[in-house]
């Protein structure tokens, strides 16, 4: 039986460094300029289908998908995100719809690095949305809808039961999101 190993590589990026991605970021939003926002969602679609999860690292998979929600944020007509939160999420992916890559991905080993530390620089500016929209696919699939409008007022339809909970995840995703811009961490965003 052959042994398993594993190893623990952990990368600090400072703030110098930090700034260097936000740079990167805020050049790929320009280089996709105001791009179509479907074409900015089958970049990074297409940028998923390229990555064969079973030849990658898992710090590298486990942000990959973490893209996919993003992707989902953006196209599940029941979420409906409101535009200014979809901007942020289509600025978040406009990484993926330049060319340039910072690391070609052709590169073994490495090419998906400078992906993965964009991912999750990414997550942790979108941190509230993904929780929300997570909550909100996690709520929808755990519960049944009402079957169809009854008469009395308090029952509801699938799209008004799924609309007050939207509503309500909205609400909080928007109270933690401003919470923690007033919060300790007043580093620059990358959105």
């Amino acid at each position: 039986m052959k042994a398993s190993v594993s190893m623990r590589i952990s990368i600090d990026l400072d703030e110098n460094d930090l700034r260097h991605f936000r740079l990167i970021m805020r050049e790929a939003r320009k280089n996709v300029g105001r791009a179509d926002p479907e074409l900015i969602v089958a970049s990074a679609e297409a940028a998923l289908k390229n990555i064969d999860r079973s030849k990658f690292a898992s710090f590298v998979v486990e942000r990959v998908d973490k893209l996919s929600v993003m992707i989902a944020m953006l196209t599940d007509h029941e979420w409906r995100l409101p535009q200014k939160d979809t901007t942020r999420v289509l600025n978040a992916l406009a990484y993926f719809a330049d060319p340039e890559d910072l690391i070609p991905d052709t590169i073994p080993g490495i090419g998906y690095l400078d992906d993965a530390i964009m991912i999750e620089l990414v997550i942790r500016e979108l941190k509230h949305e993904i929780e929300a929209y997570e909550d909100f696919c996690k709520f929808r699939s755990s519960r049944q809808a009402p079957k169809g409008i009854k008469a009395r007022s308090n029952d509801l339809s699938r799209e008004s039961w799924l609309e007050r909970r939207r509503d309500q995840l909205l609400t909080r995703m928007r109270r933690r999101r401003n919470k923690g811009l007033t919060g300790a961490d007043k580093s620059k965003p990358l959105l």
